[in-house]
């Protein structure tokens, strides 16, 4: 069975999940990147996943960074950027894969292109690790919240609000062989 972190009202059912309330993805810094998180976990354990976003006035970001996630159900009138995320997303887009002293990500969100990084610097990993779940850059140690803002700027987290989440998921399913990705 899997266990999903209790970050917003959810039905796991076999190998889908339905969030039963709408993600604020536009919301206040701790909300949207606590859903984030969600949807990158959700992601991570290769689960279908059903959720509906809130109204979606302008975000603080680009939210072209999430297509790596399962995107939302498709409503009548939605804003012209869901529907692009529906139509960029594939499964395995982002992820990392841990070493011992290091990680590395691969990021192919960017077609045709696709970018590896490995992280190794003791900053970044520690920036990189204490980003696995929500928090607030005010938490972090100095050279942490510039090493968070780093990995912003490389699209590998995303800080809204003062809140700051690692985007690329751990993968535990592999839909073909890892070689194949």
């Amino acid at each position: 069975m899997t266990t999903l972190p209790a970050l917003v009202p959810h039905r796991v059912i076999g190998t889908r999940v339905r969030v039963t309330e709408p993600l604020p993805l536009h919301g206040g810094g701790r909300t949207t990147t606590r859903a984030v998180q969600f949807l990158r976990e959700c992601q991570a354990s290769g689960l279908r996943t059903h959720w509906e976003t809130a109204a979606v006035p302008r975000h603080t970001y680009d939210l072209r960074t999430l297509h790596h996630l399962p995107p939302p159900a498709q409503h009548p009138d939605e804003p012209v950027e869901l529907t692009r995320w529906r139509a960029a997303h594939a499964y395995g887009m982002l992820y990392h894969r841990r070493g011992p002293g290091f990680v590395t990500v691969m990021d192919r969100r960017e077609r045709p292109a696709s970018a590896r990084f490995t992280l190794d610097h003791p900053d970044l990993l520690a920036a990189f690790d204490a980003l696995s779940d929500a928090t607030a850059l005010d938490a972090l140690a100095p050279a942490h919240q510039e090493a968070a803002r780093h990995l912003t700027e490389e699209g590998l987290a995303l800080i809204v609000g003062g809140w700051a989440v690692a985007l690329p998921p751990r993968m535990r399913r592999w839909p073909v062989p890892c070689m194949g990705i």
